[in-house]
């Protein structure tokens, strides 16, 4: 009887112990959840009552109009979402190289500007679910790269392509084409008059920007292979700091809704497939300069 009691009291006491365990991980996972909620970017949002959003300039994601504010597709959306969560919009203007930086920097509280989905970039930052994809396109010299049929004719050393600095492309295109010449700009309107002016070959990147070249200067500038490229298209989401679920569990569930709404697609479909808005650009890139 006394073994048995004996047993009977280590069994007790290994149960209690298991128990007081299990409750004791209760209270701690809780308790992380519990601050990471509060400190989640959405409380500081909510507190501050407006929401800063990193921006870089691509016509039409974002470009200052006519009017002298930013307007385009990224626009639009940051817009929606501070409308739709009652806050105010601060849009802060970043060169795209410095825009990861900014966001780890706390400079802004989320990155709404085209930025693709990369291993590379979610090393350092989380995104969303992909809010829209982009899919790349190619503009040429029609001189410097006449009679380009495969992509082996523009896999060469003295080939010269003209490409924004930091963007997902620049890793891509070094791959597609490792014989090639590449030189960077800050700005997009430089890398499409490099080309324009006879100095490059051509650049591939996100559409609708190569096509609004070509048809905007169609007596320098061509499309070899319109339609298709070797890069594949591009998921883009919002870019959040690390360790922040709720944040981006928030925005998910906001691009779900849009989605499922049909929002994004409309507004997508207003800046990319359309030129209405021609007009709210002022010195219009995709125009030749007179």
């Amino acid at each position: 009887m006394l073994k048995f009691g004996k047993g009977l009291s280590l069994a007790a006491l290994a149960l209690f112990a298991l128990t007081a365990s299990s409750f004791t991980s209760q209270l701690s996972a809780q308790s992380v959840t519990s601050q990471l909620a509060s400190e989640s970017v959405i409380e500081i949002i909510k507190k501050r009552g407006a929401m800063r959003v990193g921006v870089a300039t691509f016509v039409p994601w974002s470009f200052v109009g006519t009017s002298g504010d930013l307007i385009g597709f990224e626009i639009d959306v940051a817009k929606k979402v501070a409308k739709d969560s009652g806050w105010e919009l601060e849009l802060v203007q970043t060169k795209f190289d410095g825009i990861i930086p900014g966001l780890l920097a706390a400079k802004f509280d989320t990155v709404i500007t085209g930025m693709g989905l990369t291993p590379k970039r979610n090393q350092t930052i989380n995104f969303t679910i992909p809010y829209e994809w982009y899919g790349p396109g190619i503009v040429a010299n029609k001189k410097l790269a006449k009679g380009w049929k495969t992509f082996e004719d523009a896999n060469k050393p003295d080939v010269i392509f003209s490409m924004r600095r930091g963007t997902f492309y620049t890793d891509a295109m070094k791959e597609v084409f490792p014989k090639a010449q590449f030189i960077f700009f800050d700005d997009d309107s430089e890398v499409f008059q490099e080309i324009i002016n006879g100095k490059a070959h051509a650049t591939i990147t996100v559409e609708p920007k190569p096509t609004f070249y070509a048809i905007g200067n169609p007596e320098t500038l061509y499309q070899p292979w319109k339609g298709f490229s070797p890069i594949p298209s591009t998921p883009s989401g919002f870019a959040l700091r690390k360790g922040d679920p709720d944040a981006v569990n928030y925005f998910n569930n906001w691009i779900i809704q849009r989605q499922r709404d049909g929002w994004l697609q409309s507004r997508f479909d207003f800046w990319f497939t359309t030129d209405g808005w021609f007009g709210d650009i002022e010195n219009n890139p995709y125009l030749p300069k007179k």
